[in-house]
């Protein structure tokens, strides 16, 4: 039988941009983050994980979550481990514990976050399958899902990797950035092109310099920049199709969207089109422009940069947790006979 080892990214500065102080975004503090880790380790032992290692950070969410355990159910955190590498409290924590995380045989990696600490984790995490859980702002991947369910399921894939996840895992979608005839970044939700040379605070809230929006899905039930498509133009996860909506100031069309929460946005757009994959789609030429990637201000295109988006559909595996528990339900694999 394959041995379940697991990861747990947990992004302490998840939760905690701007937009808490310009719309009604919750805060999720460390101490919560160590709590939701604390119920995932109870999870995980349920499902018999033979290793578990959780990325270290400054506050110490995983080294509270291991103490308070300890104390009282000291059996659930035997094979846990902080990760041992350096960390910077900066966002290259994430893609390197996911790298050695993946080469240490994780079979699933769960991960505490917004859309873009999955982002992140992506970069590293070849075939191995994610499971993003809700602490960020922009939520559009990860989950809202009890951390104990969210260990359970965590701990089924991975004593099931790499072989028999057919059913219960499902591949994103991306968007590569093309700048210059070369591939700058990856997006798993949306990419954003905004006025301005201003990087600053990553988070985008203000509309005003929004120009254009490609998304690899959009709902309008989700929250964010993709939910100003998904108003437009849903678009569904499991379509092999991605969607670009262009921004005109003087447009006629006009759509409202909640770009964060508590502030719905209204904005005045001239198109959305359907993008197909393998496509190159240009950027507006218009100079300077900021790339927000998943919500965040990445990449700066100055005035003779050239910039394409590409649609494909081999991103990162994501675990659908409804399914691994209900296959888990039908195998009775948590019922016994006395």
């Amino acid at each position: 039988m394959t041995e379940c080892k697991v990861g747990i990214i947990a992004n302490p500065a998840s939760g905690k941009d701007i937009r808490r102080l310009v719309s009604q975004a919750l805060v999720i503090g460390n101490r919560e983050k160590a709590s939701i880790v604390r119920r995932m380790l109870v999870g995980l032992h349920a499902a018999k994980a033979d290793q578990v290692w959780i990325m270290p950070d400054k506050f110490g969410i995983g080294t509270l979550a291991i103490d308070e355990l300890e104390r009282t159910y000291p059996d659930t955190v035997k094979n846990v481990e902080i990760l041992d590498m350096e960390y910077s409290g900066t966002g290259i924590d994430t893609i390197r514990a996911m790298r050695f995380m993946r080469q240490m045989g994780a079979g699933c990696i769960l991960v505490l976050g917004g859309d873009g600490t999955s982002r992140l984790a992506a970069r590293e995490c070849e075939n191995v399958p994610l499971l993003p859980v809700s602490t960020g702002t922009n939520n559009v991947l990860p989950q809202f899902i009890e951390g104990t369910i969210a260990g359970l399921a965590a701990g089924l894939v991975a004593r099931a990797y790499p072989a028999k996840l057919d059913g219960v895992v499902y591949r994103s979608k991306a968007l590569d950035v093309i700048v210059n005839g070369t591939k700058a970044d990856s997006a798993l939700v949306d990419v954003a092109a905004l006025e301005g040379s201003f990087l600053g605070s990553k988070a985008v809230w203000e509309m005003d310099s929004l120009r254009q929006v490609a998304v690899t899905r959009a709902s309008p039930v989700n929250i964010g920049l993709s939910a100003i498509v998904g108003m437009v133009h849903p678009v569904d996860m499991d379509s092999p199709e991605g969607a670009m909506l262009r921004v005109e100031q003087a447009g006629r069309q006009r759509v409202q969207a909640a770009v964060a929460p508590g502030l719905i946005k209204e904005i005045c757009y001239e198109s959305v089109s359907i993008m197909q994959p393998g496509v190159l789609y240009p950027i507006t030429a218009e100079r300077p422009l900021v790339l927000a990637l998943d919500g965040e201000r990445e990449i700066y295109l100055g005035e003779h940069d050239q910039a394409s988006l590409q649609l494909r559909l081999d991103g990162p595996w994501l675990v659908d947790i409804d399914k691994v528990m209900m296959q888990a339900a039908r195998e009775k694999i948590f019922v016994s006979q006395q």
